[in-house]
Order: structure tokens, then C-alpha cells, then sequence
């Protein structure tokens, strides 16, 4: 018996190289003994070798997806402050899920600086990794930069159809600079390229109303808050800065928050 099955592993560890997948040599071996102990049936025992190297896969398929996706910092769900912000919390859970992405919807974060929208921003770009969607993350002003640069390459019909193989893009801090119209005019076509195509999340210090003001243009401003909020999550957080907190200042300039549909 010992010699079949030593001729056995080295088989499973010839097929498993020839396939790539090194791992499911160790999972075989380590799930053998307990196979034969429970009386699994062959189907079972290949069932439960695959499943390891399904999740060993994803894992690292997440993990890659995590590091090109270029966030600022890595932020977790399970590291936010829900004490700061407990209204957003059964929303945010809700959207965890991933089933936004499927349908093409879009996340909308509104509040004044230092409330965590960029934390839950990355956070629902790592549940989308998580999930198998490639994502991408930036300032709206690179975001515009990128898109610039293309456009005078020539090369703007091209990236933004690349851009929509993406799952998710996430926009952060929308309104902190004004954009001049071309540049307004540059961002509006992402936003049309994605509309009931994948998803967007973005971030903003300010209202729907302000938006105008930082895309010099009203027009084309109600035209891009149109496709984006048609099918999308608006999400309004409120309060002091968390980076304030012990600091000894109670409050930074405001900035009129009001009900997204203003």
C-alpha cells in the first residue's frame, strides 16, 4: 500500500504542476487521512481537494486585484468608526454584498471632510476585489489628468472603453477644485461610459447644488448628477472631523450639508 501510494503523490504532484496549481498537491495530502477516516466517497474527497484551491485562488486573485487598484491606504469595513457614523451602517452592510456592482449601480458619499467618506470608499473597492471586480481608485483630479492625456494622445474612445472592463471606479473628492470645461467636459464622458455599464463610487465635500460651481457649467452638471444618481446609493455623513478629535478644535468652515435631492 505505501508504495501505491507514494506512486500516487507523485502523480497528484506531477498532474498538479502541469495544471499550476502546486497547492492542490498539499491540500490532497493533508485531506488523505481524513478522507479515508470518514469514509468519504471519491467525489467527495475531489470535491473538497478543488474547493481549497478555489479559495487559495480567489484569495490571491483578491489580493492582486487589492494592490493594482491603488488606494491611498488600505481600509476595512471592520475598521470604521460606526459610533461616528451609525445611520450609514445598515446601508453600507447592505451594499457589502456586492450585488450593486451587478447591477451596474453607483455609491454616492456626501458630507463635510473628515467624516470617512474615503474610508468607505476603499472599504467597498476591497469588498469589490473581494468579490472577483477589478477596481481602480483616484482623486477626481487625476481622474481628469488620466482622461486629459488620453484626449490628446488621441486616445480617449480607447480608454474609457477600456476603463469600462473595470467593475468598479472609484472618484474621490469630487468638489475640493474647480475643473475647467473641458476638463467638466472630459469627466462627464467617464461618467456616460459607465452609465448602466459598472459602477462608480464617489466622494464629495459637497451637495448636489454646489456641483455646478465646480464644474462650471450647470448644464453639464445636472446632466452627470442625472445618470449618476439614476441608479445609485446616496449616502450623506454627517459630524466633526475624526482627524480634529484631542486636537483642541471643535470644528473646521462648513459646508451646507443638505438632502442629496436638493
Amino acid at each position: 500500500m505505501g508504495g501505491k501510494q507514494t506512486d500516487a503523490v507523485k502523480q497528484i504532484t506531477y498532474l498538479a504542476g502541469a495544471l499550476k496549481a502546486p497547492r492542490i498537491t498539499e491540500a490532497a495530502g493533508r485531506m488523505a487521512d481524513q478522507a479515508r477516516d470518514a469514509g468519504w466517497s471519491f467525489e467527495d474527497y475531489l470535491a473538497a481537494v478543488l474547493e481549497r484551491e478555489v479559495s487559495a485562488r480567489n484569495a490571491s486573485g483578491a489580493e492582486l486585484r487589492i494592490k493594482a487598484a491603488g488606494f491611498p491606504a488600505r481600509k476595512t469595513l471592520e475598521d470604521f468608526d460606526w459610533d461616528a457614523q451609525p445611520t450609514a451602517r445598515q446601508q453600507i452592510a447592505a451594499l457589502a454584498s456586492g450585488g450593486f456592482l451587478l447591477e451596474a449601480q453607483n455609491v454616492v458619499l456626501l458630507g463635510p471632510p473628515g467624516t470617512g467618506k474615503t474610508h468607505l470608499a476603499t472599504a467597498l473597492g476591497i469588498v469589490a476585489a473581494r468579490h472577483g471586480h477589478r477596481v481602480l481608485f483616484a482623486t477626481a483630479t487625476d481622474w481628469v489628468t488620466r482622461l486629459t492625456d488620453a484626449h490628446r494622445q488621441g486616445n480617449l474612445p480607447r480608454e474609457l472603453a477600456r476603463l469600462r472592463r473595470y467593475g468598479l471606479i472609484i472618484v474621490d473628492e469630487v468638489g475640493y477644485l474647480p475643473f475647467e470645461q473641458d476638463a467638466a467636459n472630459l469627466f462627464f464622458q467617464l461618467v456616460s461610459s459607465r452609465y448602466e455599464h459598472a459602477s462608480l463610487v464617489l466622494t464629495s465635500n459637497l451637495p448636489f447644488s454646489g456641483w455646478g460651481g465646480v464644474f462650471g457649467d450647470q448644464a453639464v452638471a445636472a446632466a452627470m448628477i442625472d445618470r449618476i444618481v439614476h441608479h445609485a446609493d446616496v449616502l450623506t455623513l454627517k459630524g466633526a472631523s475624526y482627524r480634529l478629535r484631542g486636537r483642541g478644535i471643535d470644528s473646521l468652515p462648513s459646508i451646507r450639508t443638505q438632502d442629496p435631492a436638493d
